[in-house]
């Protein structure tokens, strides 16, 4: 899995890794879990860089980022339930 952290060894913050080693010393890396953690990093691009680039707003956002982050933390059925959510309160909201 691609993400970004901190390697352990060079201490780079922000550094890419994949399958948790570091891309500059391919030392394991420690995840940065309050500014890229890795369940909104995979691919390569973080869902909030989606979401603020189309001007989703908060509804929309969510549950793009729920429907991102499904496969990677949590239940998936509960992040899709969560997004489900979200869409019916824009669908809502819009009407």
């Amino acid at each position: 899995m691609a993400g970004f952290g901190r390697c352990l060894k060079c201490l780079e913050i922000g550094s890419l890794y994949m399958d948790a080693l570091c891309f500059q010393c391919t030392t394991p890396t420690e995840p940065d879990l309050i500014n890229t953690p890795p369940h909104y990093t995979h691919g390569g691009i973080e869902s909030i860089e989606v979401i603020e680039a189309w001007k989703l707003g908060f509804c929309l956002g969510n549950a793009v980022k729920y429907i991102c982050r499904a496969n990677h933390k949590g239940t998936k059925k509960a992040d899709l339930e969560k997004a489900i959510w979200y869409l019916k309160r824009e669908i809502g909201e819009k009407e």
